[in-house]
């Protein structure tokens, strides 16, 4: 009888097992980011060559040209993967960096470097920013060869180093040495949004046009320096606090670019109750209702930092012993200026608003020539607008100012039109966690964005 029992109990289970439905593969492009997340390349050192490792053989296997440019720093390489067309149409390049942002491991739920899967998302540092647009790039330019479509203009794939930070060989290194590998009619990389609506359904699609300029500043205080026990008025440490407490109550104008409009416009058409009737009163000529929808839609951090140029204090140095007041103290701060403003204007204003002489405030850097705007009429831009509304229909597109910065620069600033995307749509939770613990974008948000991409190429370079 026991025998028969146990024989009974391995029979059951075996078909309870075959009962089970099989797992689904995982999303292609899902797959492939949790690779690419497992690969820590966390800047520094920001070790890229194990990307163009991974990738390398799978291009070259589906008849793309790579090339793997090393850097000085034997870790660091930009990796390019050219799917040639007839040569009738200029290239476009699709671009991503594939160094990221360190974390803090004691605050994250899962490890951020496994690519963790749960839940419907992938997990990992880079997932947002941005593993998870190369992996769409990637996969995009992969079934172009898959499927064989013929092409009128070569398609370049570009895995990038050293973006996190403005290190020393970025694409701005690279540019000056290999710009033949890199040159295109216009070129797609990190920047706008696609934003979803809390019933997952997408509001809308930005696609950045221009970048923020990031700028440092250093505010110096100057004192007596002497025994902690005797202290006297001119203590340096307490006037750069009153100088970044000044700082700290001031807002400068709102300032729009024709594309901050354009994108308003849309954020009033596709949203409801009061805050429509606010970004529209934005874009009014009344400096009343200005000032009123600025105090609305500035409780909104990103938005705040779209209509404006920003002041934000970031490192704090002053005294070197328990029991001296230092001579001076030094804060640096981050300035991010819309394309056209003049730096030495925030600088001016920054002397304004502290009020102090015997602080001196200098910016760092040599003098910067703002970027060329990228026009919202190229054949990329339309063949994104095109795409997106195919994707997500009833969706609107818009052009953007991306708050933050890229190295969109080294095309830009040799008139190469630059369009700014992370290609999966985002709720407001997972946009809080880019550069944050837990980062993760959704599977579902990587199909379809891979989707998307690869309508543009097929749209902007296929032969028709």
């Amino acid at each position: 009888m026991p025998k028969r029992g146990i024989c009974s109990c391995v029979a059951l289970f075996a078909l309870g097992a075959a009962a089970l439905p099989a797992q689904a593969p995982l999303d292609p492009t899902a797959a492939l980011l949790v690779e690419l997340i497992r690969i820590n390349t966390s800047n520094p050192p920001g070790r890229t060559a194990p990307i163009a490792d991974l990738l390398g053989p799978r291009f070259k296997a589906l008849g793309f040209e790579v090339d793997v440019i090393q850097t000085p720093d034997s870790g660091k390489v930009h990796f390019i993967a050219r799917l040639h067309g007839n040569g009738s149409k200029r290239p476009v390049l699709i671009a991503a960096h594939g160094d990221v942002v360190g974390v803090e491991r004691e605050k994250w739920s899962v490890d951020p470097f496994a690519g963790v899967v749960k839940d419907g998302y992938v997990y990992g540092r880079g997932a947002i920013d941005v593993k998870g647009g190369m992996a769409v790039f990637a996969r995009a330019a992969m079934m172009l060869a898959e499927r064989k479509v013929t092409l009128d203009r070569d398609v370049i794939f570009m895995a990038e180093a050293d973006e996190e930070g403005a290190l020393p060989y970025s694409t701005f290194w690279l540019a000056k040495q290999a710009w033949a590998k890199m040159d295109c009619e216009f070129a797609l990389n990190e920047g706008g949004w696609i934003i979803k609506r809390p019933d997952g359904s997408v509001q809308y699609v930005s696609v950045s046009t221009a970048d923020k300029i990031s700028l440092v500043a250093t505010l110096t205080s100057h004192g007596t320096s002497t025994h902690a026990s005797m202290p006297r008025r001119d203590n340096a440490i307490y006037s750069l606090a009153r100088a970044l407490a000044k700082l700290s109550d001031h807002e400068t104008d709102v300032t729009l670019l024709p594309s901050t409009r354009k994108f308003f416009l849309t954020l009033a058409k596709t949203s409801t109750g009061p805050i429509a009737e606010q970004y529209r009163n934005l874009l009014s000529d009344d400096p009343a209702l200005v000032r009123q929808a600025d105090r609305e839609i500035s409780k909104d951090p990103l938005l705040h930092a779209l209509i404006r140029n920003t002041i934000a204090p970031v490192l704090i140095n002053g005294g070197f012993r328990a029991n001296v007041i230092p001579g001076s103290a030094e804060a640096t701060v981050n300035i991010r200026i819309i394309p056209g403003v003049d730096p030495q204007a925030i600088i001016r204003e920054i002397q304004t608003v502290i009020a102090d002489p015997s602080i001196d405030v200098k910016l760092g850097g040599t003098a910067m020539t703002p970027d060329p705007i990228s026009s919202d009429t190229t054949a990329l831009f339309r063949a994104l607008d095109r795409a997106s509304r195919a994707e997500w229909p009833g969706a609107e597109v818009t052009p953007y100012l991306f708050q933050a910065g890229t190295d969109a620069g080294a095309w830009r600033s040799r008139g190469v039109p630059v369009y700014g995307i992370y290609p999966y749509p985002l709720d407001p939770d997972d946009l809080t966690r880019m550069h944050g613990n837990d980062e993760r974008v959704p599977i579902e948000s990587l199909r379809q964005g891979t989707e998307m991409i690869f309508r543009t190429l097929v749209d902007v370079a296929g032969h028709h």
